[in-house]
C-alpha cells in the first residue's frame, strides 16, 4: 500500500476477479421484520425515502436502495410505489438517469439535473432483478436504457482505463476526473452487463477493480472518500477539495466489493483489518488519511453492520451482520443495516474462496 504521503499509481496494483454476480435471494422472516421497521420509518405514503439526516431530502440512492430491498423481501407494492414516485419526481426530460436529489418544502424541488451513479446504478439493478421475479418486460426495458445512458453519459476514459463518473457532468476537471470510488456498485454493474451486451461492461469493471486498489492511502491502506484521478498517467490521490477520510462514503467500498463476491480484495482486507483494531470507542466513525485522526465518536449501527461483513469475508466465514433498524440513527445507517443483511446473503460468505491475481497496467 501507499506509505503517507505517497501517491498511488497504476503499476503493480492486486486487482481481485470478481466471482459470477450474486443471485436474487429471498430475504429471511427476521430480514422481512426489519425492512418493515425500515418502511415504517423512512419510506412515505407516496414512495419516497426520507433521508432523517440530511433535511428530510430523498436521493436516487435512497430509491434506488429501497427498490432493492423491496425486490430482496418480494414486497411488490412497495417496490411499485418507490418506483412511481421515483420516475414522476426524478426522472431526467432527454434521458433514463435520474436527477440526484429532491429537497421538501422548495418552490422547485430539484434544482439540480445532475444525476448521481451510484443512485441510477442502483435503480437498474432493482428493475432488472424486479422483472426477473415479477416477469414484468417493461422494467427491464427501463433498466436497459438506464444501462446505456450510464455507459454514454456517466463514464470516461482516463488514462487508458474506463472510469466511473459520480454523474454526467461536474467532475471532468483540467487535468483530472473526480471520482467516488464507493459508486462501484459492482453487483450492478455485472447484473446489467448480462443484459445490455457492451464491452465497456468488462473495461468498467475490471479498471473500476484496479482503481479499488489503487485508491488506498495512509497508515491503513484505505479508500479516500473522494479521489483525483491524473488525466496525463492515471495517478490516483485524495480528492482536493474534500477531507482526505475513509468516512461515510468509502465505507461502502468493501461493501460492494464483498457483495460481489470479491472477499479477498485488498479493500475489503485492510478495511477488515482497519476495524478488527482493539479501540475503547469501538468501530471508529471515520479515519483521517493524512493525520491518522480518528473519529472521537463511535460508527453507527451501519458501519459496525459493514465492518463485521468485511471481517467476516476476509476470514471466509461469520455469521449474518446483526444491525437492527431500530438502532439506526438516521436513514444512511438503516440502509446500510439493511444492505449488508442483503450482501451477506447472497454473496455466500461461508464459503468465500480467497483468491487474487495480479495484473499487468495497460
Amino acid at each position: 500500500m501507499p506509505a503517507k504521503g505517497e501517491v498511488a499509481t497504476p503499476d503493480a496494483v492486486l486487482v481481485p476477479q470478481l466471482a459470477p454476480p450474486p443471485m436474487s435471494a429471498d430475504a429471511s422472516a427476521a430480514d422481512r421484520t426489519e425492512w418493515a421497521k425500515f418502511k415504517a420509518r423512512f419510506i412515505s405514503a407516496e414512495g419516497r425515502v426520507i433521508d432523517t439526516g440530511n433535511g428530510n431530502v430523498s436521493h436516487s440512492e435512497g430509491q434506488g436502495y429501497a427498490l432493492l430491498m423491496a425486490e430482496w423481501t418480494n414486497d411488490r407494492a412497495t417496490f411499485e410505489r418507490v418506483l412511481a414516485w421515483t420516475k414522476a419526481n426524478l426522472s431526467r426530460p432527454n434521458d433514463a438517469l435520474f436527477a440526484w436529489r429532491w429537497r421538501p418544502g422548495q418552490a422547485v424541488a430539484v434544482e439540480d439535473m445532475n444525476s448521481a451513479t451510484d443512485g441510477d446504478l442502483g435503480i437498474a439493478w432493482a428493475l432488472a432483478r424486479g422483472a426477473a421475479r415479477w416477469g414484468v418486460a417493461a422494467w427491464q426495458r427501463q433498466a436497459e436504457a438506464i444501462g446505456c445512458a450510464v455507459l454514454a453519459l456517466s463514464t470516461r476514459d482516463v488514462a487508458g482505463r474506463l472510469l466511473l463518473l459520480p454523474g454526467p457532468r461536474g467532475f471532468d476537471r483540467p487535468g483530472k476526473v473526480i471520482v467516488n470510488p464507493s459508486y462501484y456498485l459492482f453487483p450492478a454493474i455485472r447484473a446489467l452487463a448480462q443484459i445490455v451486451p457492451d464491452a465497456r461492461w468488462a473495461r468498467l469493471e475490471q479498471d473500476g477493480l484496479w482503481l479499488q486498489g489503487a485508491a488506498r492511502f495512509g497508515r491503513w491502506g484505505l479508500s479516500a472518500d473522494w479521489v483525483d484521478v491524473a488525466a496525463n498517467n492515471g495517478a490516483v490521490t485524495p480528492a482536493i477539495g474534500w477531507p482526505a477520510r475513509f468516512s461515510w462514503d468509502a465505507v461502502r467500498v468493501p461493501l460492494y466489493l464483498v457483495w460481489a463476491g470479491e472477499h479477498q480484495a485488498t479493500a475489503v482486507l485492510a478495511a477488515a483489518a482497519f476495524w478488527s483494531q482493539p479501540r475503547g470507542q469501538g468501530v471508529a466513525a471515520w479515519a483521517d488519511l493524512t493525520s491518522g485522526q480518528l473519529a472521537p465518536y463511535t460508527g453507527h449501527v451501519g458501519i459496525q453492520a459493514v465492518a463485521a461483513l468485511s471481517q467476516a469475508a476476509a476470514a471466509g466465514r461469520g455469521a449474518a451482520p446483526h444491525a437492527p433498524v431500530s438502532e439506526a440513527p438516521d436513514y444512511y445507517a438503516a440502509s446500510l443495516a439493511l444492505l449488508t443483511r442483503m450482501a451477506w446473503q447472497e454473496a455466500g460468505i461461508s464459503s468465500a474462496p480467497a483468491t487474487a491475481m495480479r495484473v499487468a497496467s495497460r
